[in-house]
């Protein structure tokens, strides 16, 4: 019994330093552009989307997040993003589910009002993503879904979020090498 025990307090300890291995590789992993990236972080050699994809897609993304009296997640470059982090981080079968679903954009677009969607309206574009959001299909749910979590990573990770309303430091702790040094007296 006593033997037993053992063993198993053996194999869960190797079956925790084999998840904790795992997890700090992928942290490892992470792109070191994914934080605080700029539009010259993210320039990709090559990409998954066609330009009339990439152009829905920015179209999409401006609807998720729009200029108010700040830029909107289109304006600081969060498509480039979102297309870099597909491209790199996703495999195939995710990024041809993306392109399935920006068709899936449009063709719902165009069956409701009769016009791609990009050239909708913002209350049609919204009306469009909300009836894929609650759509039946698991794929559409999951392509929406993914969108606009990219979207908000990047839109909250973008230079301009960082350094205009987060107060982000990349090297944090100035050095200030010439600093009168208090006199003691004893």
């Amino acid at each position: 019994m006593k033997n037993l025990r053992n063993k198993s307090i053996t194999m869960e300890r190797r079956i925790a330093i084999k998840q904790l291995a795992l997890a700090s590789g992928g942290v490892l992993g992470l792109p070191a552009w994914a934080n605080a990236w700029t539009r010259t972080s993210i320039q990709s050699s090559h990409s998954i989307l066609a330009p009339t994809e990439a152009a829905l897609l920015a179209e999409l993304i401006d609807t998720l997040i729009p200029a108010s009296d700040t830029p909107g997640a289109k304006a600081v470059g969060v498509p480039d993003f979102v297309q870099k982090m597909i491209a790199d981080c996703y495999e195939p079968p995710v990024q041809q589910q993306v392109k399935d679903g920006l068709n899936a954009v449009d063709v719902a677009a165009r069956l409701r009002f009769g016009q791609s969607f990009s050239t909708c309206t913002v209350s049609q574009r919204t009306d469009v993503l909300k009836t894929i959001e609650m759509a039946p299909e698991a794929t559409l749910k999951s392509f929406f879904g993914l969108i606009k979590t990219l979207t908000i990573q990047g839109f909250t990770t973008s230079e301009y979020v960082m350094t205009n309303f987060l107060n982000y430091n990349m090297i944090p702790g100035h050095y200030y090498g010439c600093v009168p040094a208090p006199t003691t007296t004893r």
